[in-house]
């Protein structure tokens, strides 16, 4: 709204009305707002919940081995980090851009999906919440409604980039006059080649394009849900998705911005996509509102995040790569919540496949996998074997592992920048 304003008020030569035409002065400025909102509405939401003691059930129990009581600590703290992101990007940015309506539409669906999940935990007394198959099933709408728009919309079009070696071996990278639909996206680690969804449907012939896109919106719609359920699997420590999510945020700036600028664009050998900068908007106020919510959210918390922010940061993630052309980078990029969502996965299929057999035989200690780093002898299930039960040796101070997976997704998201030239 404040961009239009002053957009406005730029045409009778009001001083200083010109600065909302950069992206860089609108994106800072999401940033702090995103920050100041957390860091000011966090302490009246916290206040708020406590005074009616709403606190998740399902956490009731002491699971830190250190002895930290979170007994009673409020949850739904997703709902700080809505309103921290929504308020700056509806006074900053543009909101005739598809894009940033998509990610608006995005937050708004999962945040009431996750929502609708703590509810049923808290004031239904259930500690089970919103029945996964429904969870699935708002995920794989926003994803479904995510690759249509992106498929039908005429505002969602790139200029592809071209490589061309000239006499003297110097490589120029140049990019198509014209703007068109593309199902191309940028692989990591392979030079000068972006995958085609459609030429892996050349068998379709003459319907290659449009199997295409089929494609690409099954692709939307694993990418979404893979991603949401692997930030809501991250959420079991405190400041462990929050801290995560934020690395995981600027690099996405970093790429929707070099996505957005002909010139970069050109230096790094991707995609042009117009009027995708106003992601960068979005995602400074997304990454402002994970710092904002680490002041209450850091060990030991004063509030967590719940289904509420966990769902949503996944989508946020999800929805900002599928719209830059990156999601194939998100198994680099997103490495934590990968390897969160393969280890229940292996932890719950083998222990099925044993227990047909008679057998209680478990892989890791605990998973999701950050559970393992700080589970006692004394909590482990007596009638189970556990095949890694000497891994690790002792248990961890939950501060500790944290600090070590915000590390660990520092490195990966510096290993994600660098598969820009490593090509």
């Amino acid at each position: 709204m404040l961009y239009y304003l002053f957009r406005f008020l730029d045409e009778f030569g009001i001083p200083g009305s010109h600065l909302w035409a950069y992206i860089s002065f609108r994106s800072l400025l999401a940033l702090i707002l995103s920050l100041i909102i957390s860091a000011w509405f966090g302490e009246k939401f916290i206040k708020w919940m406590k005074r009616r003691n709403i606190s998740e059930t399902a956490r009731d129990a002491s699971i830190d081995p250190f002895g930290v009581e979170k007994k009673g600590v409020p949850t739904m703290g997703g709902i700080i980090i809505i309103v921290s992101i929504l308020v700056p990007v509806l006074l900053l940015g543009r909101m005739r851009n598809i894009y940033l309506i998509l990610m608006i539409i995005t937050t708004v669906w999962l945040g009431f999906l996750g929502f609708l999940d703590d509810y049923i935990k808290i004031f239904k007394k259930n500690k089970e919440g919103l029945k996964g198959k429904y969870k699935i099933v708002g995920q794989v709408s926003i994803g479904l409604i995510v690759g249509l728009v992106l498929y039908l919309s005429p505002d969602a079009v790139v200029r592809e980039n071209i490589t061309v070696e000239q006499q003297n071996q110097e490589v120029v990278v140049k990019h198509k006059s014209t703007a068109v639909k593309s199902l191309k996206t940028t692989i990591p680690f392979i030079k000068n080649h972006n995958l085609d969804y459609s030429r892996l449907m050349s068998f379709c012939g003459k319907y290659r394009v449009a199997a295409g896109w089929i494609v690409f919106v099954v692709m939307t719609i694993i990418v979404v849900t893979a991603v949401s359920n692997g930030a809501n699997l991250n959420d079991g420590m405190d400041g462990m998705c929050a801290g995560n999510s934020a690395i995981i945020g600027v690099v996405l700036g970093i790429l929707a911005y070099v996505s957005s600028h002909i010139g970069y664009a050109a230096y790094f050998d991707i995609m042009y996509i117009p009027d995708a900068q106003e992601l960068v908007v979005f995602i400074c106020a997304f990454v402002g509102a994970m710092i904002g919510f680490l002041w209450y959210n850091a060990y030991p918390a004063q509030v967590f995040m719940g289904d509420t922010g966990s769902l949503t940061i996944g989508g946020i993630i999800g929805v900002c790569a599928v719209i830059i052309h990156k999601e194939l980078m998100l198994p680099i990029l997103c490495g934590i919540f990968f390897v969160e969502s393969l280890s229940v996965i292996i932890q719950t299929q083998w222990f099925k496949i044993q227990k047909k057999k008679g057998r209680r035989i478990r892989v890791f200690r605990a998973t999701p996998i950050h559970d393992t780093f700080r589970r006692l002898d004394s909590q482990l299930d007596a009638t189970s074997t556990y095949i890694l039960r000497g891994w690790p040796r002792r248990p961890f101070h939950e501060s500790k592992i944290t600090i070590r997976f915000w590390i660990t997704t520092i490195i990966l998201a510096a290993l994600t920048i660098i598969t820009l030239k490593i090509r």
